[in-house]
């Protein structure tokens, strides 16, 4: 392994002293990028899938928000939200109609971002000459850090329900450039991209139906002071049933 980190390590120097490359990164045309975005969601649903609320089912919970404040706030509280009607048990919107109040806050929800390269940095020479940076090889990173706490507790008795406790993850985004080509990306983040828009998932996006389709309800059911057709009908039919038959 050592052996062909030193030769890629060793091919790349001889490409950047003979090639010179150059990449640009273009800028989000909204007021966070994509990758941001997805660095943030992706940290919340690792730190949710290490929480057990399956001992939910089954009972009314009310889930209090007061507590978050944070970036992307309305996805932790509806990844939560989620997260508890997918155990089985009833959502309420008061905790008096509840036997179960879960309260949510974050410690951490945000993105941090680190770069280092290897090669020569700009150099200034006397005379006003500089010498401009060589990047041979770079690397830059970028991770998503989720850090959710979560505690139960009964709403008559008012006891906690086990011990609560936090969930910690990280996202990561990670970008290679080799003499100045690229990015060559890794990390939890393309990971998510690739599996979620190749393959099979792939498929099932570009068909995405151009039709709109409706279907006639079961029963119909009638208005304050109207019949539905059903009674209508069965009243004709017994008026009909009265009258004499023509002789």
């Amino acid at each position: 392994m050592l052996r062909k980190t030193l030769y890629f390590f060793a091919l790349s120097l001889c490409l950047g002293v003979t090639f010179q490359g150059c990449s640009a990164t273009k800028t989000t045309n909204t007021s966070r990028s994509a990758v941001e975005q997805l660095l943030v969601s992706n940290a919340v649903d690792q730190s949710l899938n290490k929480v057990d609320f399956s001992p939910f089912s089954g009972h009314t919970v009310f889930l209090e928000d007061k507590y978050v404040e944070c970036v992307d706030k309305n996805y932790v509280i509806s990844s939560v939200r989620h997260r508890i009607m997918a155990s089985g048990a009833l959502l309420v919107d008061s905790r008096d109609k509840a036997e179960i109040a879960v309260e949510l806050r974050t410690g951490t929800v945000g993105t941090d971002t680190a770069d280092a390269f290897l090669g020569i940095p700009e150099i200034t020479l006397p005379g006003m000459l500089t010498l401009p940076e060589v990047r041979l090889l770079s690397r830059s990173v970028q991770t998503g850090t989720a850090k959710i706490g979560l505690v139960a507790m009964d709403t008559q008795s008012l006891e906690v329900l086990g011990g609560g406790g936090m969930t910690l993850a990280r996202s990561n985004d990670e970008n290679w450039f080799v003499a100045g080509m690229g990015p060559f990306k890794t990390g939890s983040v393309q990971q998510e991209v690739s599996s979620g828009t190749s393959g099979q998932a792939a498929i099932w996006r570009n068909n995405v139906s151009n039709t709109v389709v409706f279907d006639t309800p079961r029963k119909s059911v009638p208005r304050p002071g109207e019949e539905s057709d059903e009674m209508h009908y069965t009243s004709t039919t017994s008026l009909v049933d009265e009258l004499p038959l023509p002789r």
